[in-house]
């Protein structure tokens, strides 16, 4: 004998997927995250960001108590940002670099959330300056 369907069931299940489907959709879109700003756009901000840049100094170390202390600069401009951090130094760390950190502006200097430095490889695909 055969199984009669349920349509209930697979409305249910439907419903269920839309509903997941729009809540993840949402989450990314909406949900937000952290603002990623640059020094120059730094001025003023409160509350939790994303402050990326090129390493224009360091001083200090990770592992000590005052932490990493180095200077953040705009990729296009000159505005500076000090910056002190505590946690893991990725290996390309060094002045240059690009590098983006997590953290507030308190008095001045960015305070860096703990092990969220990361730094960004330049492209293998950019062509080479002669």
């Amino acid at each position: 004998m055969a199984r009669k369907r349920n349509p209930a069931r697979l409305v249910i299940a439907l419903s269920v997927a839309a509903v997941l489907g729009v809540f993840l959709l949402y989450t990314s879109i909406a949900g937000g995250g952290t603002p990623s700003l640059q020094p120059g756009q730094l001025k003023g901000r409160t509350g939790q960001v994303t402050l990326g840049g090129v390493v224009v100094k360091q001083a200090g170390d990770a592992r000590s108590s005052a932490g990493l202390r180095f200077t953040l600069k705009d990729r296009k401009g000159s505005t500076v940002v000090p910056v002190v951090y505590h946690g893991a130094v990725p290996d390309m760390f060094r002045a240059g670099r690009e590098v983006a950190v997590q953290g507030t502006l308190r008095n001045g200097l960015f305070v860096g959330q703990r092990d969220t430095l990361v730094t960004k490889c330049p492209s293998k695909y950019v062509d080479k300056k002669s």
